[in-house]
């Protein structure tokens, strides 16, 4: 594949995990929600490093999302930053099991409208670069 059709790639598997995030919120699925929130912004980032590494744009087999912006070669602004640094802590919280028990207490409806609004925050953001 080059760049353009991993970008392509990419950008379009966020926006299915996006609608999916969206209904996991709506049934409550709290932990799942937060989970797949992560991949939104993951996503979305591995296309953007296709996208500014166009002579090796295949891009890392790695989750965590501040090496993959620093990958991407993004500038982030440090209240974007933030945002990215919470929501990276979804992949592992919801994965394992030992995690995810004290991650399902996190959860609550308040705290999942919050993060919810980060990843849509900061999705608005990748996808303007």
């Amino acid at each position: 594949m080059n760049n353009i059709d991993l970008i392509k790639y990419w950008f379009e598997s966020s926006e299915d995990d996006y609608e999916t995030m969206k209904v996991l919120y709506n049934s409550k699925r709290n932990t799942w929600c937060l989970f797949i929130g992560h991949l939104v912004i993951e996503k979305l980032l591995k296309g953007l490093y296709a996208k500014n590494n166009p002579e090796n744009p295949v891009t890392p087999k790695i989750h965590n999302l501040i090496l993959l912006s620093q990958k991407a070669n993004l500038e982030v602004p440090a209240e974007i930053r933030e945002k990215i640094q919470v929501i990276n802590t979804f992949n592992i919280s919801a994965r394992y099991d030992d995690y995810k028990k004290s991650f399902d207490q996190k959860c609550t409806d308040e705290y999942t409208l919050e993060q919810v609004n980060n990843i849509e925050e900061v999705r608005k953001w990748l996808k303007e670069q």
